[in-house]
């Protein structure tokens, strides 16, 4: 895999990480934990999403691969 291609899905990554926690604490999720004890659905798939493309994104760059 391209090393600019593995920190695009890093960066990436941590940016849906970011996202997704401020989602957990937004308001619609406090409603939702509320009523269900979880937080929205959207934030726990950006939090997941973001995770596996952080994940991906690391091991591409420690394969080493071609540079751009």
């Amino acid at each position: 895999m391209n090393k600019l291609i593995s920190m695009a899905i890093l960066a990436g990554g941590i940016v849906l990480i970011v996202v997704g926690v401020n989602a957990t604490n937004s308001f619609n999720s406090d409603v939702s934990r509320f009523f269900t004890g979880s937080p929205t659905d959207k934030a726990v798939w950006m939090l997941i999403g973001g995770i596996v493309a952080t994940l991906i994104g690391l091991t591409g760059l420690a394969r080493g691969g071609k540079q751009a």
